[in-house]
């Protein structure tokens, strides 16, 4: 009995180890299996993902592009539309004051005797220097002020009298001995001495279009700087009047000859007389800017 039982215990234990190695390796088929299920799902889903971030991310170009384009068209049509704004406010608020045309026959009573070619070179150096003038009262007008301590009522009240006394002497002028005195007084070898005063100042910018100059330069909207549509925006407004200003002295001689004597001669008493008046509401400007500080 005992050596039966001893065999049986032998092979039981000789037939467990191998069912223990079967399940073990059954277990790790299984496990594998698994595993290799899902490395290939997760391979799936990586690649599902990745193209579909592929298509967000052309999807997200596109847009950015398009709008970066919008950008740049918004900003290119405002940058334009100030252009063209500040190029219309040097235009109309100067064009009135400066008034090439209407000084037109001041400017022939003050250069008889002078030569076409002599009025032509004398015009293009009245444009040039109105031209100086205009940008330099719109960029540093303000600062130049301040610099001497003076006020714009001062500058009027000035301007104002130099005006006036222009416009009585042409008022005054007789019609006997105007071409000699003009001859006198502007002949070939002179006249660039008088391109400046009083031809240019205060004859076509004067006191009154120095004020607005200035006054446009200065009253900017808050927290605006000198950005480029601004700056083209006056240079291009003041080379108009610039090319007005030529354009009308350039002119000026067929004008007189189309009008006749007798009308240029009308034309002339009545420049100066609102030539003087001009003057007067300068002068009065300022004044009653200096007598509303005393008052208040």
């Amino acid at each position: 009995m005992s050596l039966c039982f001893r065999r049986m215990l032998r092979m039981g234990e000789a037939i467990c180890p191998r069912r223990k190695n079967r399940g073990r390796h059954l277990i790790e088929e299984r496990l594998k299996q698994v595993v290799i299920r899902a490395v290939n799902q997760n391979n799936a889903r990586r690649g599902a993902l990745e193209r579909f971030g592929g298509c967000q991310a052309t999807k997200g170009r596109s847009a950015c592009v398009g709008r970066a384009n919008s950008c740049t068209l918004t900003i290119m049509n405002g940058a334009l539309s100030d252009l063209v704004k500040n190029t219309l406010l040097v235009v109309g608020a100067l064009f009135p004051i400066v008034n090439p045309v209407g000084n037109t026959p001041i400017f022939l009573s003050l250069t008889r005797g002078l030569s076409g070619r002599g009025r032509t070179a004398l015009a293009r150096m009245i444009a040039l220097n109105g031209l100086a003038l205009i940008l330099t009262s719109i960029f540093i007008g303000t600062h130049i002020l301040a610099f001497f301590g003076i006020s714009l009522p001062v500058v009027q009240v000035g301007g104002g009298l130099i005006v006036i006394s222009t416009g009585w002497a042409l008022l005054r002028q007789s019609n006997d001995g105007g071409d000699e005195k003009g001859q006198r007084e502007c002949n070939e070898s002179d006249y660039t001495r008088q391109a400046f005063y009083p031809l240019t100042m205060p004859l076509t910018v004067g006191p009154g279009s120095i004020s607005v100059a200035i006054a446009v330069g200065a009253n900017r909207a808050e927290g605006s700087q000198w950005r480029w549509p601004l700056i083209a925006g006056m240079l291009i407004g003041s080379a108009l009047i610039s090319a007005s200003i030529y354009l009308s002295y350039r002119f000026a001689e067929r004008i007189g000859r189309t009008l006749g004597d007798s009308a240029m001669n009308v034309i002339i008493r009545l420049s100066s007389f609102i030539l003087v008046c001009i003057g007067v509401q300068i002068l009065w400007n300022g004044l009653s800017a200096l007598l509303r500080t005393i008052i208040h």
